[in-house]
């Protein structure tokens, strides 16, 4: 629940009048347009090629006559069918915990208390309150208003907001129909109102023009392309090897349907299917392990360019402290001062009381913002409520160019309005026309404050008669009543968190509102790297091309004004930089959108920084930046893991299918083998790689380049050595057996379990780059010894079961025969570990982002 003084007279629907309505109307949402069912992913799964040769192989069987062999190589169609549409249901019900959390939210008031909800569940006739920043939840009619704009270009397209009025007042134009209405979607950008709810979902005007709001993407577009370009490659020449593999069996063994068997298992061989599977439950199970760190990943892009980021810009109140300020210190005209800390110092006096008075007159009546809260926390503590007995006259907002804010209110029967005035302490000087000596002392004395942490704030006070009000604060004739200095506390984990940041080659700057000296006070708290600070007045006057030079040394920017934000993040994009934002407010949404990656407030920020950002800090905790690059990086290692594992297994498959028609050796591989070899493959890749523990250095290594391939060339060059020294394994195998005149059924049985073998060693190589094998194995994966004590069970079951042993055309295999096997997989093991050892350089390569 918020602070909030209620609409007087409206106490909003009862709970269960709500609940009534909404079981009649419905949920306040519209109709989710690609939404995949069930059915649907198995539709899309039985068009997958891997699926059309398992089905393609059944068919010959049983053009050959095997039923036996037939059926089992449906039933593995079956289970690829299942297994997939179980990864992508999975995937899909991660997706949509994830849009539930971005939907946005809805401040109602029912059985008269103010309460936030899901924007799904507003129903026709709620109460709803609008901020600046919110996004309205569903059409309304106006009740109260209060300096109300509301940006409706969703429905019109004009970027100009729209003024608008409560219900009865004189209207002033709308473009959209209507200025005592405001429509779902359309997001509110100065002042108040409250609303009552006249149309929901389909029905309100957005939905009856089938408009459609933002959703969260599942793939990374750049990752997709590359990963369909290289699907789109091995298939084509898989499709050109197999016919070549059916033509020489047709003409070497004579045999059509052997042929097309042939053929089929090469192209299952060289078809790596797996890429594009793996590409999507890994972004989306990285963006569910990311929100388990308190952080909403609402593009799954963000999880991409989270290992290349190489500047974070972030604001200082809220993010790198508490957010939770109390009034530190107060300062009168004369000097003298009043601090809490200090035992024994100036005692409370009159005027120092009149000063606080002022500060609490200039906030807010039921604070949200901090500084405004600390008066008022002030106030309660002497136990005075200083606007009892006045009247709230008129109010004075910030402006641009004018860091001040105006309050006037009036006694009844007094003929003189107070004006309370509260701000930045040079625009407090120039509102009370201060000479220049003057200003120039209560700067020094604000700097000597703001050195100390202090975030410094100018007070003035005035009187003017009720009716002479005028049209800006500077009509005032202000006096100027004296300095606060208010004490925002460093959150502990800061430190730690910008020294993860620069240990990972990012760059931390802050962009903050407050005063030159507290901002370089707080940076050096946290660590941020020290030197000259950049005034907001400094960077008007600079050209883009000077920003763009003075960016690359300057790590804090302070009496920053929104609209200048973007000038920094273009002038740090300018430099080549690939650059993340935190924002919070309405203003922040354009630097927000440029960013490479935008991260907005969960707890503090609007509707509009949520949803123009990528990433969302659900507590508004700078320390939960590095943890999401942390894992980000893991993700992304993770990815390149299963990949190469991929590219390699691919290889022995591939050789074990085309040399023994090549070299005259019996035939080792069918549809059927194949097929059971596809059903380690996929769980390997979406079970052991995706839960791979991070790598020792993920966050003591620069950020990769954001041009970098997913497939390089280092990448392609350690995934083919795998598969060559795995292929090395199984072909040495195969000509040892046949070198001691092994029976055709008992040499396929000896090579086959000689593939699985090597499969399952590349499993463990590709565990880590960096790490040897036994840090590897000290590291626990609980999905890894699934999936190895799997594979083991299943192909002891192949050897040692009759009915088995005759679907896969395996003849019996005796213990020593099996040492070998192992032996030359753990010998695969040591001669690929060794070479990483060797070669640091080229594993860096490999890992590098």
């Amino acid at each position: 629940m918020e602070p909030l003084s209620l609409p007087s007279g409206h106490r909003g629907l009862s709970a269960s009048e709500a609940k009534s309505r909404q079981a009649a109307q419905g949920y306040n949402e519209l109709p989710r347009q690609g939404r995949r069912t069930p059915l649907r992913m198995v539709t899309e799964v039985v068009r997958e090629p891997m699926l059309a040769l398992l089905i393609a192989g059944g068919a010959v069987y049983l053009l050959l006559g095997d039923l036996t062999e037939a059926v089992i190589l449906l039933i593995f169609a079956s289970f690829s069918v299942v297994i997939t549409v179980v990864q992508e249901y999975r995937t899909e019900r991660v997706l949509e915990a994830l849009r539930d959390l971005t939907s946005p939210r809805a401040l109602v008031i029912r059985d008269g208390v103010a309460q936030r909800i899901a924007g799904r569940e507003v129903v026709r006739g709620d109460i709803v309150v609008l901020a600046e920043g919110d996004r309205v939840p569903a059409d309304c009619v106006l009740i109260e208003t209060h300096d109300l704009e509301v940006d409706e270009s969703l429905l019109t397209g004009e970027s100009v907001a729209v003024s608008k009025d409560a219900l009865g007042n004189a209207p002033r134009g709308s473009e959209s129909g209507g200025s005592n209405a405001v429509y779902s979607g359309t997001l509110v950008v100065r002042g108040r109102g409250v609303g009552e709810v006249t149309a929901i979902g389909i029905h309100s005007e957005i939905g009856s023009i089938g408009k459609t709001l933002q959703t969260l993407e599942s793939e990374p577009a750049r990752l997709k392309q590359q990963v369909g370009k290289a699907v789109t490659i091995f298939a084509v020449i898989g499709i050109a090897v197999s016919a070549l593999v059916v033509l020489l069996y047709a003409l070497l063994r004579g045999g059509w349907l052997e042929g097309a068997l042939a053929g089929i298992a090469v192209g299952m061989s060289m078809l790596p299917e797996e890429f594009p599977v793996v590409l999507t439950v890994f972004m989306a199970m990285g963006a569910w392990r990311i929100s388990h760190a308190r952080v909403l990943t609402r593009r799954a892009t963000a999880i991409e360019t989270l290992g290349s980021a190489t500047v974070l810009c972030t604001d200082k109140t809220g993010t790198l402290t508490e957010n939770r300020m109390s009034v530190s210190r107060l300062v009168l005209p004369d000097g003298t001062q009043w601090s809490d800390s200090e035992a024994g110092g100036t005692q409370w006096m009159p005027e120092l009381e009149a000063l606080s008075d002022l500060g609490i007159l200039a906030s807010a009546q039921e604070p949200v913002d901090p500084m405004e809260k600390a008066f008022h926390q002030l106030g309660r503590a002497s136990g005075r409520a200083p606007g009892d007995g006045r009247n709230l006259v008129r109010e004075y907002g910030l402006q641009p160019g004018l860091m001040a804010m105006s309050q006037v209110w009036q006694r009844t029967g007094e003929p003189l309005a107070l004006v309370a005035a509260k701000g930045a302490p040079e625009a407090i000087a120039r509102l009370c026309g201060l000479s220049d000596q003057r200003a120039d002392e209560i700067r020094a004395l604000a700097d000597t404050m703001a050195s100390q942490g202090l975030r410094v704030l100018g007070i003035a006070q005035a009187e003017v008669p009720h009716g002479a009000l005028p049209d800006a604060q500077s009509g005032f004739r202000f006096r100027f009543a004296g300095l606060a200095g208010l004490a925002d506390a460093l959150r502990k984990n800061v430190p730690a968190a910008v020294a993860q940041c620069q240990s990972a080659g990012i760059r931390v700057v802050m962009i903050t509102g407050d005063y030159p000296a507290t901002a370089r006070s707080i940076a050096a708290q946290a660590g941020i790297a020290e030197g000259d600070v950049v005034t907001g007045d400094e960077l008007a006057r600079m050209s883009d091309q000077d920003l763009a030079s003075r960016v690359k040394s300057v790590s804090v920017f302070a009496r920053i004004r929104v609209e200048q934000k973007l000038r920094i993040v273009n002038a740090l994009k300018a430099n080549g930089e690939v650059v993340a934002m935190t924002g919070d407010g309405v203003n922040d949404a354009p630097s927000l959108k440029a960013a490479h990656i935008g991260i907005a407030m969960g707890g503090r920020g609007t509707d509009v920084a949520r949803e123009a950002s990528s990433i969302v800090l659900l507590d508004d905790d700078f320390g939960a930046i590095p943890t999401a690059v942390r894992l980000g990086r893991r993700i992304y290692d993770n990815l390149i893991k299963a990949m190469g594992f991929i590219l390699a297994v691919h290889v022995p498959i591939a050789g074990l299918a085309l040399l023994p028609l090549i070299f005259g050796f019996p035939i080792i591989l069918g549809p059927l083998h194949i097929a059971f070899i596809e059903m380690i493959i996929d769980p390997t890749c979406t079970l052991v790689f995706e839960s791979e523990a991070e790598e020792d250095d993920v966050m003591d290594r620069p950020p990769r380049s954001p041009r970098a391939p997913l497939f390089s060339g280092s990448r392609i060059g350690w995934g083919l050595l795998q598969g060559v020294a795995a292929l090395a394994v199984v072909v040495a195998t195969l000509l040892l057996g046949s070198w001691r005149n092994m029976p055709a059924d008992e040499l396929r049985a000896i090579t086959y379990f000689a593939l699985v073998v090597s499969i399952v060693a590349l499993i463990f190589v590709n565990r880590s780059f960096t790490s040897s094998l036994r840090s590897a194995l000290m590291r626990p994966n609980r999905a890894l010894l699934l999936v190895v004590a799997g594979v083991a069970s299943t192909l002891v079951l192949t050897l040692a079961w009759p009915f088995a042993g005759h679907l896969f055309q395996f003849g019996p295999l005796h213990w020593d025969d099996l040492l070998i096997v192992l032996g030359g997989g753990l010998l695969m093991i040591v001669g690929l570990e060794g070479f990483k050892w060797s070669s640091r350089a080229f594993a860096g390569a490999v890992v590098e982002m």
